[in-house]
């Protein structure tokens, strides 16, 4: 039987908080003998390899200690990670993250609408010149874009890739 979901959360919440990400989500597979626990976290401007590497090591520290060791199963593997370009947007954090990506939006009553994310409250959000009360959102997904036009870095390598080589 997979450990308690709730007794992980309980664990691992003074680690998130001291590095101030938001757990998205704790998975627990059971897996042979072993449990997988997956915990899913993000914040403001992303998480990098490094803050993965040093949550993973605290939360570990955290899962090994022996209250918590008894909830879980004799071994586990515990990954830590980050949401995918192609997790649902639904959480109001996730739009004000989300601010200036592309978008898909499925409305309450069918319409799908496409556009970018600008501005969001805890009433709705602004894709491009419309604002969308959230009420009125079924789904909302980022769309996958290999270079943005807000990117000033994508447009400067799009520009360097245009003119002919000066030195050859």
């Amino acid at each position: 039987m997979p450990a308690s979901v709730e007794v992980i959360r309980a664990a691992i919440a003074p680690v998130l908080e001291r590095a101030g990400v938001d757990l998205e989500a704790i998975e627990v597979q059971s897996a042979g003998r072993r449990d997988i626990v997956r915990v899913v976290v993000d914040r403001d401007g992303g998480v990098d390899l490094d803050l993965i590497a040093e949550l993973s090591r605290e939360i570990s520290a955290a899962l090994d200690a022996p209250a918590v060791a008894e909830a879980l199963a004799a071994a586990y593997v515990l990954e830590v990670t980050s949401p995918g370009v192609d997790r649902p947007l639904t959480e109001r954090r996730h739009w004000r993250r989300a601010r200036g990506r592309l978008v898909e939006v499925r409305l309450v009553d069918g319409t799908v609408v496409v556009g970018r994310v600008g501005a969001s409250d805890a009433s709705g959000v602004g894709i491009d010149e419309r604002v969308i009360p959230l009420a009125e959102v079924v789904s909302g997904h980022v769309q996958v874009e290999f270079s943005r036009p807000s990117d000033p870095d994508a447009e400067r390598d799009l520009a360097s890739r245009a003119r002919p080589d000066e030195e050859g």
